[in-house]
């Protein structure tokens, strides 16, 4: 995944590699005006009218609330601002400015894709990425754009997951998430532009409109922050993975733990710890329980292929069976499947290396790429022989079956001859 920086606005830097302390009542300058050395009580802003509409008395606040300041006095472009809540200055920190408990909202009319996304892009291309994360993104269009750039290029294997990290994009949150392949609950930056306590809410209600639409989500950004620089995390971190997990989120994500911190084995060894004691207490305590669901499809045969697995999944929770089993080319049937969140795993099979790749993202879905024939007995010869050396199923295991009578059919053109069965592993 090539995770794309976009039009970052109101971005400031003291000048030096290192945090920088506010204390309070010290008195900061925030200016455009670049120089070639660090000056004390200055912080540089990335934009020139980053001023345009602040009145004197707003709230400046840092990446969200790492230090808080009054504006005191605008000179020109620049803001002189007073520090009322002392803490740590980064470089390149964010910037967001309130007035009465609310975000002042400005459109400054910059494009979501930057040049210099377009050149990571091309980059990313270039280097064979299965997935692009695009930030900010304000509405549908923004996807659509990007899916008819790489549509021109016959990349459209490649996905596109919607970085929701604003207010303009939970305000377009359905369109944006019927039009992307995925969506990433980016909430580092999106808690600098909501009041702090609205996040988890948010974070749910995102999680269950994917499900719901069918488009795998990613929980991101903070999970594990203090393992940044300490090799445990605090028992809260875990209870914020452990929630993730709960809500049935496809995936969660760490960010400056395994980029730039001391610990990245570690809190990566932390978050898989965490995933799966979670997610192993959630499939005790919610047995046989089948998540609600509404229906996407239109057209006949793609109703079809949801009441196929919506009743497979049922099917696999009421006779407890040990494993799915779906076999599939675009991995449309398993993304179906997975929707449904059955406690049994899924094993998805499929000879398209693209699918394969993509599955990974999907709740309970482990793909596997092999060789698929016409004849779904062989299949499935082929596939528990497989499975057994692998350890996954064993003689005497129950495995559902769903199947596609034509895995060769186009994406766009769901065949109705789909089938359902449970066999007995000899």
């Amino acid at each position: 995944m090539v995770d794309t920086e976009g039009s970052q606005l109101l971005v400031a830097d003291h000048g030096g590699a290192a945090s920088v302390k506010a204390e309070d009542g010290s008195e900061w300058l925030f200016t455009s005006k670049r120089t070639d050395e660090a000056h004390p009580f200055t912080m540089h802003v990335n934009f020139d009218k980053f001023s345009e509409g602040i009145l004197v008395g707003d709230e400046l606040v840092i990446d969200g609330g790492m230090a808080t300041f009054e504006v005191t006095e605008k000179v020109g472009n620049d803001l002189r601002c007073k520090c009322t809540d002392p803490g740590l200055l980064l470089p390149r920190a964010k910037l967001s400015f309130w007035r009465n408990g609310k975000l002042v909202e400005r459109n400054f009319g910059l494009p979501t894709l930057s040049a210099k996304d377009w050149a990571d892009i091309e980059f990313g291309i270039s280097e064979g990425v299965d997935c692009i994360a695009l930030s900010f993104v304000k509405d549908a269009n923004d996807i659509k754009y990007l899916k008819t750039y790489l549509s021109r290029k016959s990349l459209e294997h490649i996905k596109i997951f919607a970085k929701v990290e604003s207010l303009e994009s939970l305000k377009n949150l359905k369109d944006i998430i019927e039009a992307s392949d995925g969506v990433m609950v980016a909430r580092g930056d999106l808690g600098v532009q909501i009041p702090l306590e609205q996040i988890p809410a948010i974070q749910e209600a995102i999680v269950e409109l994917c499900r719901q639409l069918n488009k795998p989500v990613i929980v991101a950004s903070q999970l594990l922050e203090s393992m940044v620089e300490y090799p445990t995390p605090t028992r809260a971190e875990v209870a914020d993975v452990s929630e993730a997990v709960r809500q049935y989120a496809d995936a969660v994500m760490l960010s400056a733990e395994s980029a730039i911190g001391a610990y990245p084995q570690k809190a990566l060894a932390v978050l898989r710890a965490a995933s799966e004691r979670m997610e192993s207490w959630s499939r005790e305590e919610s047995m046989q329980k089948l998540l609600p669901q509404h229906q996407l499809a239109i057209a006949l045969p793609d109703r079809i292929s949801e009441q196929i697995c919506t009743s497979a999944a049922e099917m696999a929770n009421n006779l407890a069976v040990d494993a799915i089993f779906v076999y599939t080319n675009y991995g449309h049937m398993a993304s179906l499947l997975s929707r449904n969140r059955p406690n049994p795993p899924i094993f998805a099979f499929t000879d398209n290396a693209n699918s394969r790749k993509s599955m990974n993202l999907y709740w309970g879905v482990i793909p596997l790429q092999l060789p698929l024939s016409d004849s779904m007995e062989d299949n499935f010869k082929r596939t528990i022989k497989l499975m057994k050396s692998k350890g996954s199923v064993k003689s005497g295991d129950t495995v559902l079956v769903v199947a596609d009578s034509d895995l060769n059919r186009p994406c766009a053109a769901t065949s109705v001859f789909q089938s359902i069965q449970v066999r007995i592993v000899d």
